[in-house]
């Protein structure tokens, strides 16, 4: 399939999976009493979540698709980077319904806005906490076992603390009741565009999608001082990174070696996984792995992001790549 039939397929596929999301995050069967709050909250996700270009969700998708490589493609992986996607959207609608009140904007996407909406007014000040409260319990539901989730989390807190940031410069510098011309520096402008939006808007969803490849060589190799936890991928019959790159590699005495070792809880088994895993230098092989994607990432980032901020992509290399937790 060529680059934009895939793009078409994952956008349609992506936008497709949004009554999904809305049925997870409304299905409170077993709590009758909020019952009207959970009408509200599907009212709340269904007029403020769609309707975007949805391109910083698709870029989960698409940046998960560049890196994990085709044997990390399969259908479950898939639905979470889509439910990841989702995520960054519904940050977005959340820092979209309060932004609008605080501009006192009229229309969002071709519609009023939220707070506009005749019954609504201020209350959608609520109904912003809602859509931010259903990240968190998306990265839970679809996340939560995922070696990753620790990192999703934080890297979700530590984005809307950023974008906050840039939403109060932005306040600052451009008081309602005043028109102060000093305040206005090319300094201060790149800091409110870098805060308030390039955060969220490129970084989180390329930092989400590297996070959700990279734990696999961690969960083996990692030091358990450094990873804050002792991997349990061989034991657990993981589906991982290293296991299929391994098969890739192994001659049939090899390939016997796994088969009778891996997916078994005693310590000698999994010693004699990861004695494999050395003996075929998957060390070596993760490690070119890791330098080939982050090149074809800088390529990427050259080739679309010519007038983005790029400090903020070498950042993520940095915060990212070669990390030992």
């Amino acid at each position: 399939m060529s680059g934009a039939g895939a793009a078409a397929g994952d956008r349609a596929a992506f936008v497709g999976f949004f009554p999904q999301i809305v049925r997870d995050l409304t299905a409170e069967l077993g709590h009758p009493e909020v019952g009207d709050a959970v009408a509200r909250l599907k009212e709340v996700l269904e007029y403020n979540a769609p309707g975007g270009k949805n391109n910083r969700g698709l870029t989960v998708l698409a940046a998960f698709r560049e890196l994990a490589g085709p044997e990390r493609r399969d259908a479950e992986s898939l639905r979470c980077a889509m439910a990841v996607g989702w995520c960054v959207e519904l940050l977005q609608a959340f820092f979209l319904v309060a932004d609008d009140i605080m501009d006192s904007s009229l229309t969002r996407r071709g519609q009023l806005c939220w707070y506009k909406k005749e019954g609504v007014g201020l209350d959608a000040v609520n109904d912003a906490f809602l859509l931010e409260s259903s990240v968190y319990r998306l990265l839970k539901k679809y996340c939560g076992e995922r070696p990753y989730y620790l990192h999703l989390l934080e890297l979700f807190l530590q984005t809307s603390y950023q974008t906050e940031l840039g939403q109060a410069l932005d306040l600052i510098t451009a008081p309602v009741s005043q028109v102060d011309l000093n305040r206005f520096s090319e300094q201060r402008y790149k800091a409110i565009v870098k805060y308030k939006t390039a955060f969220y808007s490129f970084y989180l969803p390329v930092a989400a999608a590297m996070y959700m490849v990279q734990d696999d060589y961690l969960d083996c190799f990692g030091d358990p001082e450094l990873t804050g936890k002792v991997g349990t991928d061989i034991q657990d019959n993981k589906c991982s990174w290293l296991v299929v790159e391994c098969l890739r590699r192994v001659t049939p005495e090899q390939r016997q070696i796994l088969e009778e070792n891996y997916g078994c809880k005693e310590p000698e088994k999994v010693a004699k996984v990861k004695e494999l895993y050395e003996t075929l230098g998957m060390r070596a092989v993760f490690q070119e792995y890791e330098e080939n994607s982050y090149q074809h990432l800088q390529e990427l980032i050259k080739k679309h992001a010519n007038r983005l901020p790029k400090e903020i992509f070498l950042g993520l290399a940095q915060k990212i790549y070669k990390r030992q937790k």
